[in-house]
């Protein structure tokens, strides 16, 4: 084989190319003045891009001297491509100045042009999701209207080539040239009667690498006039990654502008009066090109071959786990995904993916879409389909971690496209070595919550009360991750464990703190069994930062702090989930005072009292007692409340007994408890309330607000049980 021909293998074979070099074609347009006007000769070229959107070089818009170009009314121009002119109109503009950014921000050379009809059917060309950097095999393309151009002198003085200098590609003959227009053929308003002259589409292209001012490629010829705006195709990966910017005026090495410059599109970049694609419009505008290729190949919809088609073809039997296909419905899955709500979240997902830390990526990120692209490595195939469903598995976690707790019907269709996600993870994981199927399942959430759960072992009776002690991370629908642990058979006195846990605590708070985002601050449940009910977390000191020196501070003030019940697990009491979705649909919460029955026999009495009391109770009551619940009535009391389903309460941690009657003070407490509710706004709002509360009465020195300082909230969500503290089956992770 010769060194020539060896290249050629090397390059795959050019028949394969055919196919795409026709779809770049006709997703070619030229940009003209508005329909029904003098055709003239074609500003310059642009692309199709998705349904509706044609992307070009925003120097294509404007004349030499900088004004924009004459067009019709209201800023109407042409675009012209298969036979025809469509009205249209520029929408966005990366060349603008963006005040808020400064003069020394970088612009594109980039515009966005808008067809006025929403049903003009057409191609879209496939846009890369990574940069490109070194090219062998490609070509750029021109579009044309079908006027005949021969000869014509471009604007820059020099003259276009004739016919017979035109451009060969090295194909079969002939091979993606565009036809002469056929006669016959209906025309749209405008377009031009008289026969046409054969005119190749594209150029090849020699070379091509990237620098500070865009991609630089060089061809055999120069670049023809009228080629600014059209798109730079790399076959060797079957995508759009560049738009021709220009040419030198001596030699034949142009420069175009990669694709991936279009990250940088805001809503900043609208042209007045236009109309745009929202506040986020790289996003949109990355989904509608996604959707609609993976649109194309619906069985019963594709009306003949698909750009997809043409880049199975050239990558077929290069032996890649993760081809076309997975890529085409993976970034249709991410396309129907919200854009993450900070940019800082891809380069994280990345760099975790490539083990490469917080050190940032050679390109700027902006959407899931870019993050797919980042992870072309040039490894082999099994690393690097490992490493892109390491990364969609992440992506599918932070983006249901965000609408985890949102009500409405539009969170719950965000949950859903996750869930789809993480399915079309699951099956291409399939493949996956063991180990790499472990590291890729457990990937770190956003916890909402740290649960620490004090579990009692039982002994002789009269013996002491001794207990072992765990730390959980939550993420919602019962859901946990055990992080800590102190289990022994001997167990340890209540009070030790609680001082063991204090230790630790304020170090691991803080690192879920970090987990859950910026400025967040978990959630703090603490389930203690019966007879410990009145603990009052809520003042319990942990560590304020990770110094060995820290200062403590009271942790109820700072996060909401809940109680649970450490009797109430994974089964879910019927009683409890209909109280509990009773006082979470409620309007509005009321206040259920328990008090001893008094007169006759008391103790009986005030059982069978209490347990009418809860049992009549409507949907919105939530019981409250002024009395110490550690024993006696007030224990029994919220052991009625626990099994007649209440999954909330509210008592002080210092409750009187029953050696004396209520007072000023529980009056007090009673009064500061039905405020607290009537103004709540809903059961999931209380935990928040009781800490701002809490805050308040801290720092409070008058008399009045002493009833909430040891305030106890039990909170008990029947959709998210807390987990089997000790047991051999496996734990639930976060899926």
């Amino acid at each position: 084989m010769t060194t020539s021909e060896g290249q050629a293998a090397g390059r795959g074979d050019r028949a394969h190319y055919a196919q795409l070099l026709d779809h770049a074609g006709r997703a070619t347009v030229a940009l003209r003045p508005a329909p029904g006007a003098p055709a003239g000769r074609p500003w310059g070229s642009g692309v199709l891009i998705a349904p509706g959107w044609v992307l070009t070089c925003a120097h294509v818009l404007a004349a030499g001297d900088g004004r924009r170009r004459g067009t019709g009314p209201d800023g109407v121009f042409g675009v012209a491509f298969g036979g025809r002119v469509v009205p249209a109109r520029a929408a966005y503009d990366l060349s603008r100045p963006d005040p808020a950014a400064g003069p020394a921000a970088a612009r594109a050379d980039l515009a966005l042009v808008r067809l006025l009809d929403p049903e003009t059917e057409h191609p879209c060309a496939w846009l890369s999701d990574q940069p490109a950097t070194l090219l062998e095999d490609a070509y750029i393309f021109r579009g044309h209207d079908g006027c005949g151009t021969r000869g014509r002198a471009a604007e820059d003085g020099t003259r276009e080539p004739d016919d017979d200098r035109a451009p060969r590609a090295p194909l079969a003959p002939r091979a993606g040239r565009r036809a002469p227009a056929d006669p016959a053929a209906p025309h749209a308003p405008g377009a031009p009667t008289t026969p046409t002259t054969p005119v190749d589409p594209f150029i090849a292209v020699r070379f091509g690498a990237r620098d500070a001012r865009g991609l630089q490629f060089g061809s055999d010829v120069r670049v023809t006039p009228g080629a600014s705006g059209g798109p730079l195709i790399d076959c060797d990966r079957g995508e759009v990654v560049g738009i021709v910017k220009g040419r030198h005026q001596q030699d034949h090495v142009g420069l175009a502008v990669p694709v991936t410059a279009l990250r940088g599109l805001g809503p900043e970049h609208l042209v007045p009066g236009a109309e745009g694609l929202g506040p986020d419009p790289y996003h949109a505008l990355m989904s509608l090109h996604d959707r609609w290729h993976w649109a194309g190949q619906e069985l019963g919809r594709a009306a003949g071959p698909t750009w997809f088609d043409a880049q199975h073809a050239i990558m077929s039997g290069r032996g890649r786990l993760w081809g076309v296909q997975e890529r085409l419905q993976a970034l249709d899955l991410l396309a129907r995904l919200p854009a993450p709500r900070d940019p800082l979240l891809v380069e994280a997902a990345v760099g975790e993916v490539l083990d490469r830390g917080d050190r940032p990526g050679a390109w700027a990120l902006r959407t899931w879409r870019d993050g797919h692209g980042a992870l072309y490595q040039g490894s082999d195939p099994y690393t690097e389909l490992r490493a892109f469903v390491h990364y969609l598995r992440i992506v599918a976690q932070l983006t249901a971690d965000e609408v985890r707790d949102v009500p409405g019907e539009q969170a719950a269709a965000v949950r859903g496209q996750a869930l789809r996600l993480a399915e079309f993870v699951q099956a291409k994981a399939v493949v996956l070595q063991p180990q790499d199927r472990r590291r890729i399942g457990p990937v770190r959430r956003r916890p909402r919550s740290v649960l620490v759960e004090f579990e009692p072992l039982f002994y002789d009776e009269g013996g002491p009360e001794l207990f072992n002690w765990s730390v959980s991370e939550g993420y919602g629908q019962g859901q946990w991750l055990r992080v800590d642990v102190q289990e022994s058979a001997g167990g340890v006195p209540f009070e030790q464990a609680r001082e063991q846990v204090l230790r630790r605590l304020g170090g691991r708070l803080l690192r879920a703190d970090g987990d859950a985002g910026p400025g967040a601050r978990v959630r703090l449940e603490v389930a203690v069994p019966e007879g410990h009910w009145h603990t009052a977390a809520g003042q319990w000191e942990v560590a304020a930062s990770t110094r060995r020196t820290a200062r403590l501070r009271p942790v109820g003030s700072g996060r909401a702090v809940i109680l649970r019940d450490q009797g109430r697990r994974e089964q879910v009491d019927p009683a409890w989930l209909r109280r509990f979705q009773g006082l979470a649909a409620a309007p509005e919460l009321q206040a259920l005072r328990i008090a001893p029955h008094q007169g006759g026999d008391a103790a009986r009495g005030s059982d069978e009292a209490v347990w009418r009391l809860l049992e009549t109770a409507a949907e919105g009551a939530l019981p409250a007692l002024c009395h110490t619940v550690a024993d006696g009535f007030g224990r029994d009391a919220v052991g009625a409340v626990l099994d007649t389903g209440f999954p909330a309460g509210l008592w002080p941690a210092g409750g009187h007994g029953e050696e004396r009657g209520c007072d000023a003070g529980c009056e007090e407490f009673h009064r500061g408890v039905r405020e607290l509710l009537q103004g709540s706004g809903g059961l999931a709002r209380l935990p928040e309330l009781v800490r701002q509360l809490r805050a308040k009465a801290a720092g409070a020195a008058e008399e009045g607000m002493h009833w909430a300082r040891d305030l106890v909230l039990l909170y008990d969500d029947p959709e998210d049980p807390i987990p089997p503290l000790f047991t051999d089956r496996p734990q639930l992770s976060p899926q």
